[in-house]
């Protein structure tokens, strides 16, 4: 998955971290920064990876990734995604949020390959909702967010159900879509990788 025309995968570390405490990326989750989990994943299901952040995000050494700087507003998960497809240069891209540590390459490289059947985005569907935090936009969909970015502030998932994504049923990987938001979120997810065997992460 690591050719020139495949997905580029991008990983969403934008946001503030002010739930948490700010910092989130750098945050330590099993003795491992929060942001390594899923750029480690991209890494290794689709080869290139980019990081889309502030100029001021606090970021640890990520070896062999990109950083792309996005403006410093708006300050919305949109706002990552308009600017990964930028960065794209006409490339697809795959994108997770910088809070999801139990990502797996089986599911990136599910959401990478599925037929988008001629629609500009390929996004799973787990819980009964939508998870455009990690899915796959292609190029077209690019003026469409980027139009929506400029108009008054919606909710991602609003934003992109009016793209008519194809939804992939993901309730089997649920557990994929945690995503660390809050102090107790941070200890949940230590809770679940000491239940698991850590040479599987």
């Amino acid at each position: 998955m690591g050719d020139r025309k495949g997905p580029i995968g991008v990983v969403l570390a934008g946001g503030s971290g002010r739930r948490i405490g700010g910092g989130k990326a750098v945050v330590e989750l099993h003795g491992r920064p929060l942001v390594s989990y899923p750029v480690g994943v991209l890494q290794a299901a689709l080869g290139r990876v980019a990081v889309v952040a502030k100029a001021d995000t606090e970021l640890p050494p990520l070896p062999g990734v990109e950083i792309w700087t996005e403006p410093e507003e708006p300050r919305h998960p949109l706002a990552g995604i308009v600017h990964a497809l930028d960065g794209a240069q006409g490339r697809a891209v795959v994108v997770a949020a910088g809070d999801m540590p139990f990502l797996t390459e089986q599911l990136v490289r599910h959401v990478a390959t599925a037929e988008a059947g001629g629609r500009p985005a390929v996004v799973p569907r787990a819980g009964g909702r939508m998870q455009p935090l990690l899915a796959r936009y292609e190029p077209p969909a690019l003026p469409l967010l980027l139009s929506a970015l400029s108009g008054p502030p919606r909710p991602l998932t609003e934003v992109v159900e009016r793209l008519e994504p194809r939804l992939l049923e993901a309730d089997g990987d649920a557990e994929a879509f945690f995503n660390v938001n809050l102090p107790e979120d941070l200890l949940t997810a230590t809770a679940m990788m000491d239940r698991t065997d850590p040479a599987s992460r």
